[in-house]
């Protein structure tokens, strides 16, 4: 049978609906409108009317009340932090309605996700109302964290079987990378295909598929190691902050670590994840291990849940100095102080760098620390139950892995940490402990392998019981990781790498500690510069760090500062200068991708670039008044040029227009250490050219960096001739003098807050000079340097620096 899913590929689903406007409801809309659907959200009518809307005069029957759910999720988007939405403009695409009313509106739809409370009663009659409003061929899914697909389509026709399977979301939908995929048995292979492509192209999401079995994959194995964390912690006498400095980024894992984290979902919500696993299992042995820990059960008792309710295994306690942070005493049930947990085994796993060396020094430093000793136990059952799953809630290890790092953020899934730290030597251990060891993995053993996962070539390969499947790489991504283990690296400092990417194209990755802009990878851009010029076809900059780059080491400016060493000071700014001036003269093309966090001198690091490609989760702006500084790598300079640009465009390409309005709008953005909250708000904040766009796959931004090098050279590149660049002159830079006195006088800003501002305003306009007049970058960029210089001899701007090292916060000073 030939269904309509089979004959559309993802752009074809354009309008979706989602029932419930809950968290995940309304999140899972939120990201449906970010990649551009146009989305119907319903739920139910309320039976009762609000105080307001009795006031109001508003009956039942009024549109505004029996959408109010809807409306209410929709107006929220805009407000919500962390964001829901790319841009808060894009709510307009998100159209409320109600069950009742608007019913019908499902067979407008292309894909309607059913995200009512997870009762498998409820969702059963929501699903009955779809089939009977949606259009054939449409697909319907069901977001639930582990409730039988089956059971839900029960009663349903066989097309609408056909075209139905859960796509479970983790939340929130919009930053969560994880979407499980789980089919019946009866849904299309061309269903699947399109969810899978969905998600995973229009999403930006990570998808796994799962088996109908309880929890699906990621909640199985995590709410399992929660468990065993929590038995042995009672079992080796540890205390809570023991447990979580041993299960957090000691083993490459989040900083939330295990019972902090337990706290942050609820104790009420683990209590149900394990009752539906024992509950849907047939086997004792199963049924065993998902037994309710008595300890929870007491804490759930007396109402301690977690941050919901106020306290748990933590709890914040007002005092006379501020608030501070008390943990369960597991012995008593009563709180005490948090104590620090220092120990030379979690030294030693501090001290590494990656997670396979961390955990690795975790467990190797002193095996018969009663630390390691836990460690060991955790890791052992754990890594053994995810084994023994394996068959059973998904047919991959690939996917078991994706699983736990994109839903749980652990950076090495079970069967990569076993590698990490030895597939055999680790099964010897476990079998002279008495453990059994899953059939499959023995076998695996006995073949010969020493790991389930290798590399061949630039592809990585891992264990299909019998033999190595490669992993499924999508055409449109490049892995560093896997680059540089096949002898990639063209050259390399302390700093950066420069990659060959193929297709004589090379890439520059940063890899300095976060990433920060030091004169080790202003070194690596000028060898690059030189490389790429005489060798290669074009250059990308982009990295598979945690972030693009956090901005210049701002601990050396401050040591130099401190220390009176002006010239040092100047030395790095021009070095600076010089090498972005340098990336946008090179006679190759360059193209930057960013992600994540992308501050100050990483943004600057972009802007030579002739096109930027954003990741979605791009945080992006020229944040240096934070710390009582300009923009003074070549930001100030490049803000100067984008608003003559925009006043030569308005004026309809032709020389002169207004100036000042494009100047007054990108003052704001740097005087207020604007930063992106996606790369789509880049544009609205004025840092974004007309050849910059987002791509929504994350994982896509390098490929299509490298397309954009090779499209640009084969046009037949040439570089940016040396611009001269209209200013505004004095009056501009009077114009935003005037509106820096009128916020220091409304009490907006402080007396430091305006000597930086009129140094950036003056910089910006091109300071005192003709109105007008034309300038080289070079007249800029020694403006830059010069103010740049004199903030930092400032006091109070050293202070700002001196808070942002020790706290990674701002002072307002």
């Amino acid at each position: 049978m030939t269904t309509q899913a089979s004959q559309n590929n993802s752009s074809t689903i354009r309008r979706a609906a989602v029932i419930g406007s809950g968290v995940m409801g309304a999140g899972i809309a939120a990201h449906l409108a970010n990649a551009g659907m146009r989305v119907t959200l319903l739920d139910i009518v309320p039976h009762s009317l609000t105080a307001e809307e009795e006031r109001q005069g508003l009956t039942l029957s009024d549109a505004k009340v029996r959408n109010r759910l809807a409306n209410a999720a929709i107006a929220k988007m805009g407000k919500s932090q962390p964001a829901q939405l790319y841009d808060p403009a894009w709510s307009s695409r998100i159209t409320p309605g109600n069950l009742t009313d608007h019913l019908d509106l499902l067979g407008e739809a292309d894909w309607i996700v059913e995200a009512v409370v997870e009762r498998l009663d409820i969702k059963r009659d929501v699903l009955a109302k779809v089939e009977a409003a949606r259009r054939p061929g449409s697909i319907v899914s069901t977001n639930t964290s582990g409730l039988s697909a089956a059971s839900m389509a029960e009663g349903r026709s066989k097309e609408f079987r056909q075209h139905f399977a859960v796509t479970h979301f983790f939340n929130p939908p919009r930053y969560m990378k994880l979407v499980e995929i789980v089919p019946t048995e009866d849904t299309t292979s061309e269903v699947v295909q399109l969810l899978m492509e969905v998600c995973e192209k229009r999403l930006g999401k990570g998808v796994v598929l799962a088996k109908d079995t309880p929890n699906f994959i990621a909640n199985r194995i995590g709410t399992y190691g929660m468990l065993v964390t929590l038995e042995d912690t009672l079992a080796f006498g540890l205390t809570v902050e023991e447990a979580d400095a041993l299960t957090g980024p000691a083993m490459g894992r989040p900083k939330t670590a295990t019972l902090r984290m337990l706290d942050l979902v609820g104790l009420d919500t683990l209590l149900h994840v394990v009752d539906n696993v024992r509950e849907r299992s047939s086997d004792p042995a199963e049924q065993k291990v998902f037994a309710r820990p008595p300890l929870l059960e007491k804490l759930a008792a007396s109402g301690r849940l977690g941050e919901k309710t106020g306290a748990g295994f933590y709890r914040k306690v007002k005092g006379k100095g501020g608030s501070e942070i008390e943990s369960l005493k597991l012995d008593t049930l009563e709180y005490g102080p948090k104590r620090s947990v220092n120990s030379p085994v979690i030294d030693a796993s501090k001290a590494a760098k990656g997670a396979a060396a961390k955990v690795k020094a975790l467990l190797r430093t002193d095996p018969q620390d009663r630390y390691a000793k836990f460690a060991w136990s955790t890791i052992k059952k754990t890594l053994l139950y995810a084994a023994a799953q394996v068959g059973v809630i998904a047919d991959s290890i690939s996917d078991i892995d994706r699983a736990m790092r994109w839903g749980f953020n652990w950076e090495l899934g079970p069967f990569e940490l076993w590698d990490a730290i030895g597939l055999r030597k680790s099964v010897q251990q476990m079998q002279k402990e008495g453990d059994a060891i899953p059939e499959w993995v023995a076998v695996w053993l006995e073949a010969g392998h020493e790991s389930f996962y290798k590399v061949e070539g630039t592809e990585r390969v891992y264990a299909a019981r019998g033999a190595y499947k490669r992993e499924v790489e999508e055409a449109d991504s490049v892995s560093l990781t896997a680059l540089k283990a096949a002898g990639k690296t063209v050259l390399s400092t302390s700093g950066a790498s420069l990659i060959d990417i193929g297709d004589d194209v090379v890439l520059l990755e940063f890899h300095s500690p976060n990433n920060a802009i030091g004169g080790d990878i202003l070194s690596a851009i000028r060898q690059s510069t030189e490389e790429v010029s005489q060798n290669w076809r074009g250059l990308v900059i982009a990295n598979e760090g945690k972030n693009f780059c956090v901005g210049a080491n701002l601990m050396l400016l401050l040591m130099e500062a401190q220390s009176g060493e002006w010239d040092e000071v100047e030395d790095i700014i021009r070095f600076f200068q010089s090498s972005m001036l340098g990336l946008k003269r090179l006679d190759r093309p360059v193209v930057a991708a960013p992600h994540r966090m992308t501050l100050g001198g990483g943004v600057e690091a972009c802007l030579p670039a002739d096109r930027i490609i954003y990741s979605p989760e791009t945080y992006f702006g020229l944040v240096e008044t934070g710390v009582g500084l300009i923009p003074a790598g070549g930001g100030c300079k490049e803000a100067a040029a984008m608003a003559a640009e925009r006043a030569f465009i308005a004026n309809g390409g032709k020389p002169g227009g207004d100036l000042q309005p494009h100047l007054n709008a990108l003052f704001e953005t740097i005087a207020l250490a604007k930063s992106s909250t996606s790369g789509y708000e880049v544009r609205r904040l004025g840092l974004m050219r007309p050849q910059d766009k987002v791509i929504m796959r994350q994982e896509a931004r390098i490929a299509e960096a490298k397309r954009a090098v090779l499209e640009l050279d084969r046009a037949g590149y040439s570089p940016p001739a040396e611009e001269r660049i209209r200013v505004a002159g004095r009056e501009g830079r009077a114009v935003l003098k005037v509106a820096v006195q009128a916020m220091q006088l409304s009490g907006h800003i402080s007396e430091h807050d305006a000597l930086i501002a009129g140094k950036l305003g003056s910089v910006l306009a091109g300071g005192d000079i003709q109105p007008g007049a034309e300038v080289s970058e070079q007249y800029l960029l020694d403006l830059e340097c010069e103010a740049f210089l004199s903030l930092c001899g400032e006091r109070k701007t050293q202070e700002r620096m001196s808070h942002m090292l020790a706290t990674g916060k701002p002072l307002r000073n």
